[in-house]
Parts: C-alpha cells; structure tokens; sequence
C-alpha cells in the first residue's frame, strides 16, 4: 500500500511538470518523497580555486579526477579521458554506520582495524594527477575541505589532523580547511595529513556530488 501512495505521488509530481512546464523538481524534494533524508548541502565553484587561469584548471581537473577514483569510473591512469571527466555529472559514495571515508589508505592508529573507504587516488603522476608547478595532485586539499565542512555540519564524526592554515582556501571558512599529504613510504606523516569522516548514525550516509560546469556541489543524506 505504502508503494503504491509513492508511485502515485511521484507520478503526480512529473505528471505535474509536464503539464504545466514547471522547472525541475528538485533534488532535495524527490530525496524527501523517497524516505531520504537531506543532513546538509555546500558548494563551491571550480572556476574559483585560484586567481591565475592555469593553476586553477589544474585544481579543478584534480579534483574532478579524484571524485572519479572515488566513484570507480577511474581506476588507473589509463582510464581517464579528461573530456569526461570534465563534463557535468554526479559522483556518488555511500558509507554504512561505522564505515570511515579518508583520502588514502594511510590512517591513524584509531582508525586502523576500521572499515575504510578512500578515494582509492594517491594524487600523484602515476595515478594522472596534473601538475600545478608546485605540486602534482593540487587542489585536493580544497575538495577535502569542502567534504569536512559538510560532514561537520551534517553531524558526522570528522576529524583532521592537520588544517590548512598556510593558505585560504575560498569560499570555504578557514575552520575547515584541510591538509592531505600522500607520499610513498611515510605511513605517519600520511596519517596525519589525512581526512577521516566517520558514519556515526544508525543507517547509511550518501554524499552525492553534483557537478554542472561550474559549481561543485556535495549533498549529504540519510
């Protein structure tokens, strides 16, 4: 029966906007009228990551292949085809209660023992990460910062051993900026130049991540 009340009432919606021309229902209301539960939305633009032109392509087209990695559509330098990647499109990641997302697969002796989910990305050359002129995988630590601001205001457990502190990150508050650090062979200072977002509720998390050209936008659920 339950069912049934669903599928009318979302055929209702779309029959709705068809016959009237109305804009898109929007993610949040179809999130609700399927049991979901939105915690929190943030956003930035990718078109904001640096004042000069070059270095900021590079911020944006790491950070567009590192959610790649994360969502498995790359697995492997060979994968990427950056016309793609830089398309509009959405990213997804789920974590069950008790799972713990980090940016790589070095983690704090809390963590070790736990159920890890990474972007499964080094960001570094050999994985395609372009090269800023400073550092190859560049930009990482923003899209970290974006996911540690929205996890702390959807109420996760979220830690980060070390900020951001030498320099702003725009349009994220300085609070939350976050450092990440991968290099081969440095377990510790990799663990502590890590993010690690753990799902403390009673059922499962999703951060969707929707990017249109412009804007990157990470929705959190339940």
């Amino acid at each position: 029966m339950a069912m049934n009340i669903l599928a009318f009432a979302i055929s209702a919606i779309l029959s709705f906007r068809i016959a009237t021309a109305a804009p898109v229902v929007s993610t949040a209301l179809v999130s609700n009228i399927l049991g979901a539960k939105v915690l929190t939305e943030k956003s930035f633009s990718l078109q904001k990551r640096y004042g000069d032109k070059f270095v900021n392509d590079v911020f944006k087209d790491n950070i567009l292949l590192t959610l790649a990695y994360m969502d498995g559509k790359v697995t492997k330098a060979a994968d990427i085809n950056w016309e793609a990647i830089e398309k509009s499109q959405e990213f997804k990641l789920t974590l069950k209660p008790g799972e713990v997302f980090t940016f790589h697969e070095d983690v704090l002796p809390s963590y070790q023992g736990k159920t890890i989910k990474s972007t499964n990305a080094h960001f570094n050359a050999q994985d395609g990460f372009k090269f800023s002129g400073l550092y190859f995988g560049d930009g990482v630590c923003h899209l970290a910062s974006l996911i540690y601001w929205a996890a702390i205001d959807a109420g996760l457990e979220a830690q980060r051993p070390a900020s951001h502190d030498f320099m702003p990150i725009a349009e994220v508050p300085k609070e939350y900026g976050v450092s990440i650090y991968y290099m081969p062979g440095s377990r510790d200072a990799n663990a502590h130049q890590n993010l690690y977002v753990t799902n403390n509720k009673d059922k499962d998390i999703r951060f969707v991540f929707n990017y249109d050209g412009d804007n990157l936008k990470v929705q959190i659920t339940e």
